[in-house]
């Protein structure tokens, strides 16, 4: 991983773990549900932010190195990476 991105992805969890203590300190003061759901909410497009962070660097990184590389089995392995992630499948 670059160290930039590093140094982003660290920040972004950073701010999503305070995100999570905040809606369990929202649970434990019983909170009104809505706005604990939105809270979650909020989390979960933090979550989808930092993965997308960390796939573009993948992207950039690990998966450019295979597809320039001559190793045939490096390059599948990465495709097949990518297939299952953004698909769903477990590898």
């Amino acid at each position: 991983m670059k160290s930039d991105t590093k140094d982003a992805a660290l920040k972004r969890l950073a701010r999503i773990e305070g995100q999570v203590r905040g809606v369990s300190k929202m649970i434990d003061q019983d909170r009104y549900c809505i706005d604990v759901v939105r809270q979650i909410q909020a989390i979960k497009a933090a979550l989808s932010g930092l993965e997308k962070v960390v796939l573009d660097d993948h992207l950039e990184t690990c998966v450019e190195d295979a597809l320039t590389s001559n190793d045939v089995d490096a390059r599948r392995e990465k495709v097949e990476e990518l297939v299952a992630v953004l698909g769903g499948r477990k590898k």
